[in-house]
C-alpha cells in the first residue's frame, strides 16, 4: 500500500504536454496518493493533452500506480507562463488556436479559484528555449531572455499567483531542473543551463519567503530521459547511455523515479525539507570525469 495520503489536497500540475513526460507521471503519482488534479498546459498543446486524457488508445498510459485506478482530472486549463496577465499576450497571438479567453497566469489562476477554494501543491514542469539547438555563444539575447522568462521566472510568477489559494494549507512547491545548472554541458543549448541555474537559485529564495506561510519549495534535478521535449537537446541517447555506465547505480532513470521523489516532497514525509535540490539521476551528479 502506498505510504502517502494526499486526500483532500489539490495539486496544480503545470507543463503537461504528453503522456510520457515527467509532468504526466507526477500527476499520476499525486492522484494515486489521493490528490485532486488540475492540469495546466501551454495553450497550443491543450487539445493534444485532452486526447491523452480521453481516447481509448491512451488508456494504458492513464493507469495509476499502486492499483489506484485511472487518471482523472478536475480540469485541464490553458496557461502561457510567459504572460502574467491578459495584457501581456500580444493581440496577434490572441487570435491563435488555444488562446481563446484569458490564458495568462492570472487568467489560469482565476479559473483554478472557480474550481477549488484552495491549492496545496504546485508543480513547475515548464521549460522552453526558442534556440535550444544553438550552443550558448550563438544564442541571441532575445532567445536567452525567453528561456529565462519561461523556464525560470515562471516559477516565481506562478507561486505569486497561487499563494493566496495556498494560505493556511502548508503547501508544497516543486520544480524540475537538470545537472547543467551546476555543470558544463556544452550541447545543452539555448541558454537553458543558465535558466536552470536561475530556477534553482529562485527556488532557494522562494523557500525563505514561502516558509513564512508554512510552504515548502524544492527542486528535483532529474537525469536524462527521452521525453518528447528532450529529443531536441543534443544526443539524448548518449546522455542516457552515459548515465547507465558512469553513474554509481549503473542504470538510467525513468519518469516514475522522478514522480516518486516529487510525491515524497509533497507529502508529510518531508515536512522539514525546503530549499533543497534533490538529484534523481542514479548518482551521476556525484561523479567526476573519467
Amino acid at each position: 500500500m502506498i505510504p502517502v495520503d494526499l486526500s483532500g489536497k489539490v495539486a496544480l500540475v503545470t507543463g503537461v504536454a504528453d503522456d510520457v513526460g515527467f509532468a504526466w507521471h507526477i500527476a499520476k503519482y499525486l492522484q494515486a496518493a489521493g490528490a485532486d488534479l488540475i492540469l495546466a498546459s501551454h495553450p497550443r498543446v491543450v487539445s493534444i493533452v485532452e486526447r491523452f486524457l480521453n481516447r481509448d488508445k491512451s488508456a494504458e498510459s492513464r493507469v495509476l500506480p499502486y492499483g489506484r485506478g485511472e487518471l482523472k482530472v478536475k480540469a485541464l486549463l490553458g496557461c502561457d507562463v510567459a504572460c502574467d496577465t491578459l495584457a501581456d499576450i500580444p493581440a496577434a497571438q490572441r487570435e491563435e488556436k488555444g488562446y481563446e479567453g484569458d490564458v495568462s497566469i492570472a487568467g489560469c489562476m482565476a479559473k483554478v479559484r472557480e474550481l477549488s477554494p484552495h491549492v496545496d501543491i504546485l508543480i513547475h514542469s515548464v521549460a522552453f528555449s526558442p534556440e535550444i539547438a544553438k550552443p550558448l555563444p550563438e544564442v541571441s539575447r532575445q532567445g536567452y531572455l525567453t528561456a529565462q522568462s519561461v523556464s525560470s521566472y515562471s516559477l516565481t510568477a506562478l507561486y505569486h499567483a497561487a499563494e493566496p489559494l495556498m494560505r493556511g494549507r502548508n503547501g508544497s512547491v516543486v520544480g524540475l531542473s537538470y545537472l547543467a545548472s551546476v555543470r558544463a554541458v556544452p550541447f545543452y543549448g539555448g541558454g537553458m543551463s543558465s535558466a536552470k541555474a536561475a530556477l534553482e537559485a529562485d527556488a532557494r529564495q522562494l523557500a525563505w519567503f514561502a516558509g513564512e506561510h508554512g510552504h515548502r519549495v524544492n527542486i528535483v534535478s532529474a537525469g536524462p530521459y527521452a521525453s518528447r521535449a528532450a529529443r531536441s537537446i543534443g544526443n539524448i541517447g548518449k546522455m542516457i547511455d552515459d548515465t547507465a555506465v558512469k553513474s554509481p547505480l549503473r542504470r538510467p532513470i525513468d519518469p516514475d523515479d522522478v514522480a516518486k521523489t516529487v510525491l515524497y516532497l509533497c507529502s508529510e514525509l518531508s515536512t522539514n525539507v525546503t530549499g533543497a535540490t534533490l538529484y534523481v539521476d542514479a548518482g551521476y551528479h556525484a561523479m567526476g570525469a573519467w
